[in-house]
């Protein structure tokens, strides 16, 4: 007569099959600077990983990312997706905006308005203010996507198949 070769039961297990998890469940990280899009909920904003932050599209534009790392702090914030033709006058709303440092080019066309100045919530919701009114130096859509490095070129990104779709009663529908 042979052994058994089962494993003892652990006591959580005699409960039943649900009483432990097969597989860990990974914590989904916290959405940094969470206030910009309930402010942007009104035009049902859609977000999607970026960079290992949070991008904010609004239909198919790409407006925002947020950012909150610990890693190179210096970029934490709102970057705001325009062009280096209006830095000039957001500037002037936006005394603080700049390029962002981690592409390390001098001048960007992404522009942040970073987190650890005094005015930072204000200039955000600012920026929120632009959105939600339509302003044009803000957001844009997206080229197609560069071809590899294997020289196989890649079909142009489609905001219909990246968006997720609407969730009824949730304006804030996450990927």
């Amino acid at each position: 007569m042979s052994k058994s070769r089962r494993k003892p039961v652990a006591a959580s297990q005699e409960i039943g099959p649900l009483a432990v998890a097969p597989f860990a469940v990974q914590q989904r990280k916290a959405t940094p600077h969470e206030f910009v899009l309930d402010a942007l909920a009104p035009l049902s904003p859609w977000t999607r990983p970026m960079f290992g932050c949070l991008a904010v599209y609004v239909e198919e534009k790409i407006m925002l990312i947020l950012r909150d790392k610990p890693t190179q702090a210096a970029d934490n914030g709102v970057w705001l997706a325009t062009t280096e033709e209006h830095h000039q006058s957001l500037r002037q709303e936006f005394p603080n905006m700049r390029s962002i440092q981690v592409f390390g080019k001098k001048v960007t066309d992404w522009q942040v308005l970073p987190a650890d100045t005094k005015d930072f919530e204000e200039a955000a919701m600012r920026a929120c203010e632009l959105v939600l009114a339509g302003d044009p130096r803000i957001g844009k859509v997206p080229g197609a996507r560069r071809a590899s490095r294997s020289g196989a070129k890649l079909a142009p990104r489609s905001p219909q198949r990246a968006k997720p779709p609407k969730m009824a009663g949730n304006a804030r529908a996450r990927s």
